[in-house]
């Protein structure tokens, strides 16, 4: 029964088939079949394609972290404004304070024609302080001249005075009157780069919340609960310009995981492939033609988080830029000093952004 039952199947043929001697093959109808098969063909390879295509999703949440810190990276060029006259300072809404920031932060001379000077790698002008301070006796305590005083109790170099002036919150304001100051050629050093520039770079870390960081000519120091600046009166009236024209080559916000490499790399891929691998304010140039200019530049953070499609999780961020510049001699300049302001935001709101396979 079973094989009478299948083999009544064999009849049923929906596409029934001619016999060869009733065919007719014509052009037409090759030219059809291939046209069919190369459509075929085509759709098969798109929809594989697409399913291959890695896409990414983007959702956004509310940023519940606390107590975070981010790294800034940066890399700036002052033609005109002596290395020694360079400060870098961080305030933020949270009361801290950072003065003079030199702790993993590179100051470069520059000579009058921007090109870096042989053997020249930071501000503090003490090419020759070892050799004078091996010659000195050692019971030799130098005096702070009535500064802040460190927990040594002395002053051994010029820099050391200098300090402790602005600890104490004065102004340092005649260094040919400093005993270290005259052994050292302190004055003459400083004279001698009147005219070079200085490049800035390294990394600050600075806390997550709104702040400023703020690029000044001299150091910063407190008084009457204001911040003052410190300038040399002789480089200030010596005929010399100085100005605050700079070059950002690169500014930029990076999170604890861009210090692992392999992590950092893949939010690099993430970031050339979402087209923002540049920062807004890579290659930016401010040019002032006055002593007394500022520019400030207002920052709005985007922490962004990076899912990868091999399951790596990267947090970095993003961030968006407008800027202001004023010129300070046409009016009260307040309690805005010139130089460059970075005044910089945290959105509360991250972005996150995964790979889809």
């Amino acid at each position: 029964m079973a094989k009478g039952l299948f083999g009544g199947l064999k009849g049923v043929d929906a596409f029934g088939k001619t016999t060869e001697d009733v065919k007719v093959k014509t052009r037409t109808g090759a030219f059809l079949t291939l046209l069919s098969a190369a459509i075929i063909l085509a759709f098969t390879t798109m929809e594989f394609l697409d399913y291959r295509r890695i896409t990414i999703d983007t959702s956004i949440v509310v940023d519940k972290s606390r107590g975070e810190k981010l790294t800034v990276n940066m890399n700036v060029t002052f033609p005109r404004v002596p290395c020694y006259l360079l400060s870098l300072d961080v305030m933020d809404i949270s009361g801290e304070t950072q003065r003079d920031v030199s702790h993993n932060v590179l100051k470069v001379r520059l000579d009058e024609h921007g090109v870096i000077v042989p053997n020249s790698y930071s501000a503090e002008l003490r090419n020759d302080l070892d050799k004078m301070n091996e010659q000195k006796k050692s019971d030799y305590c130098g005096s702070c001249y009535g500064g802040l005083e460190p927990p040594s109790g002395c002053c051994q170099t010029c820099e050391d005075v200098r300090q402790a002036y602005v600890n104490r919150g004065w102004s340092f304001t005649n260094p040919d009157a400093i005993e270290q100051c005259k052994d050292e050629g302190w004055a003459e050093k400083l004279r001698d780069q009147k005219n070079e520039g200085c490049n800035i770079s390294g990394r600050i870390r600075i806390n997550k919340v709104i702040g400023n960081i703020h690029l000044s000519p001299g150091r910063s120091f407190q008084t009457s609960s204001r911040n003052a600046y410190e300038l040399v009166p002789y480089l200030r009236d010596d005929g010399s310009h100085h100005d605050f024209s700079h070059t950002i080559h690169h500014f930029a916000f990076q999170g604890d995981d861009e210090y692992d490499y392999w992590k950092a790399e893949a939010g690099k891929g993430m970031k050339k492939r979402l087209g923002i691998a540049a920062d807004p304010l890579d290659n930016t140039q401010g040019r002032a033609l006055k002593a007394q200019y500022m520019f400030q530049y207002f920052l709005k953070v985007v922490s962004t988080r990076f899912h990868t499609a091999d399951g790596k999780t990267i947090n970095t961020h993003q961030y968006s830029a407008t800027s202001f510049e004023r010129d300070l001699s046409e009016g009260s300049q307040g309690d805005t000093p010139q130089g460059i302001h970075v005044q910089h935001g945290v959105n509360g709101i991250p972005g996150m952004l995964t790979d889809l396979t």
